[in-house]
């Protein structure tokens, strides 16, 4: 199985398979067509308050992500996630925000193949 990572507002392409938005809040300006989802997982986002010290601290990436991982080995919708992700070839993580390098799609993508 391979797991993308993709903005949710790039366009949907057929190479993306199972689209699943990654975000705790809906993305904004972005209606449910042109998000071509198949699941939204928001359980499986950061928490509210881990979402809020990143936003105030996003110079401390590898923190946030530490942080984010402690939060999936006890989150019960990262494993139904993992589970439900095996039936699909390709599973594309969709995220909003701008940093596509430090963002929480990845370090999901990372806890989720490993």
């Amino acid at each position: 199985m391979v797991y993308l990572v993709k903005r949710v507002y790039d366009d949907p392409a057929p190479s993306d398979g199972y689209r699943v938005l990654v975000d705790r809040l809906w993305p904004r300006g972005v209606t449910k067509e042109r998000a071509a989802l198949d699941l939204w997982a928001k359980e499986a986002a950061p928490s509210t308050e881990l979402r809020r010290w990143f936003h105030a601290h996003p110079d401390q990436f590898a923190e946030f992500a530490r942080r984010y991982r402690a939060e999936l080995d006890a989150n019960p919708a990262a494993g139904q996630l993992r589970e439900l992700a095996r039936e699909y070839p390709t599973v594309t993580l969709l995220y909003s925000v701008r940093d596509p390098a430090n963002n929480h799609a990845r370090v999901l993508a990372d806890h989720l193949a490993g």
